[in-house]
Order: structure tokens, then C-alpha cells, then sequence
């Protein structure tokens, strides 16, 4: 009885939550449509019901039909949870669709004008010419990254997603089919990657994945993927492969020794 008294009938907790993100250049529906075709190859289950926010940046300008749009992505597993860089004359229109509008702030640069030409020549004028002083010579640059790492000794089954939040993940046992590792920073997998993983979350284009055997459904390095539905890319056996951005596309290689 006292522990149905004390205890309280809803908590709040801060929760981190991966979405997919989508980056809308068309506002044609047929186009989009035959776009998630070819990406999915009809597979139905591609996405998996994963969250997603979209993004309307690059066709701000343009109409869009939320009331085909949403049903759109939800017949191909995504489920859109929010929307950023939505016009204000939208905003209605998504909030009765049950989604979020994402503000995203302009750098304060952005968003202060700066004073006249004018202004700023009286400003100088008014003030007198400090002497001028030698510069001090540049001070060598030292980088120190802490970069922590999750660590998982057993194996990821199916189904099952694991997120290494701001750090590198590093797992010691099989990524098995149907399951998804994804970290902010890189991915080690000291042992087959059959699931997917998705390395840089957040947009780290460094990030990249290892593994001893890679027979991945998907791969991804910052928001750009890429499967292999037409069969691995053929390396060199007996050892492990890493993936990275090189540009704007994936690149799969062997880890070879220079030793």
C-alpha cells in the first residue's frame, strides 16, 4: 500500500531518440515517390518504422502537399516526427498531422546587422591609431580529443539497437541480421557486422566503422549510407575492412598492415 501511495503517477525523463533524417530537394510527390521506390527496392520493412524529421531548407520556396507527403513516408516505414525549416503558413497544416516544428536558430552573426560603412568610418575617425605592435608569433596548434567509447562484449541480436551517445562503440561479439549500432563518433566491431551501423549520428565526417568480417545490410558514415543488395564489395581475405566518407559517397576497404 505505501508504495502505491508514494509513487508517482508519471515521471519525465530526458530521453535521446534517433530519427532519420530527410533532406527534401522535390516537392513532386510522383518524383519522391519513385525516388523511395529505387531506394528501398519495394522492400516494405527498409526503414522499420524509424523516426524521422524532415527537412524543407532546400525547397523553401516551394508548396507542399502535407496531406500526401506524410502518408507517403509512413507507406515506406518511416515515421516523420518532426519538421524543420518550415514555412510559418505551414505550421497549421503539420501540427494536424500530430508532428513537431524543429526551430533551428541562425548563427548570431546571421542574424545581427551590421553597422553602415558610414558609422563605422566616423567611429574610427573619432578614435586616435594605437601604435602598432609586432604580432606575436603563432603558438603551435595541439588537438587533444577525448573520444569515450561504449563498450558491448555480447552479441547484438536481432531487432536490438544500440546507441553510443557523443562516443565511439565498440563491440566484441556478432551484429546479427536485423540489428542496428549506431554511434556519434566511430564503430569497431571485433567480429562479423551482419546488421546495420551507422557511424557519425550527429554529422561527424571523420567517423568510420571497422570490422573483422563486414556482411552488413547497411552502412552509414554521417547521414550518407549505402547497402549492398548487389553483393559485397570483393577485398582482400584475412582482413578486416573499414568503412569512411570519401566525398559525398561511402568507400569500402581492407585495414592491410604497412608493417
Amino acid at each position: 500500500m505505501q508504495n502505491s501511495l508514494t509513487r508517482k503517477p508519471i515521471e519525465i525523463k530526458i530521453s535521446t531518440v534517433v530519427a532519420v533524417a530527410i533532406s527534401l530537394h522535390e516537392a513532386s510527390i510522383p518524383v519522391l515517390t519513385a525516388a523511395l521506390e529505387e531506394m528501398t527496392a519495394g522492400s516494405p520493412d527498409f526503414f522499420d518504422d524509424e523516426f524521422a524529421v524532415i527537412d524543407v531548407e532546400a525547397i523553401a520556396d516551394l508548396s507542399l502537399d502535407w496531406d500526401a507527403l506524410i502518408p507517403l513516408f509512413k507507406a515506406n516505414g518511416l515515421n516523420p516526427v518532426a519538421v524543420r525549416h518550415a514555412n510559418e503558413q505551414d505550421h497549421a497544416a503539420l501540427r494536424s498531422h500530430g508532428l513537431s516544428i524543429d526551430v533551428v536558430n541562425k548563427p548570431r552573426s546571421e542574424v545581427e546587422t551590421p553597422p553602415s560603412v558610414p558609422a563605422v568610418a566616423e567611429a574610427a575617425a573619432s578614435k586616435p591609431e594605437p601604435e602598432q605592435e609586432p604580432a606575436p608569433a603563432p603558438e603551435p596548434q595541439i588537438i587533444i580529443r577525448n573520444n569515450p567509447a561504449l563498450v558491448i562484449d555480447t552479441p547484438v541480436r536481432g531487432g536490438q539497437r544500440i546507441y553510443a551517445k557523443g562516443a565511439d562503440l565498440i563491440i566484441t561479439a556478432v551484429v546479427n541480421p536485423g540489428a542496428e549500432v549506431i554511434a556519434d563518433g566511430s564503430i569497431h566491431i571485433y567480429a562479423p557486422l551482419r546488421g546495420r551501423a551507422l557511424a557519425g549520428a550527429t554529422g561527424n565526417t571523420e567517423a568510420r566503422i571497422f570490422a573483422l568480417t563486414m556482411e552488413p545490410e547497411l552502412v552509414s558514415i554521417a547521414g550518407i549510407y549505402r547497402t549492398f543488395e548487389n553483393g559485397f564489395p570483393d577485398l582482400a581475405a584475412n582482413h578486416p575492412v573499414q568503412v569512411r566518407l570519401n566525398g559525398d559517397s561511402i568507400e569500402v576497404s581492407s585495414v592491410k598492415s604497412t608493417g
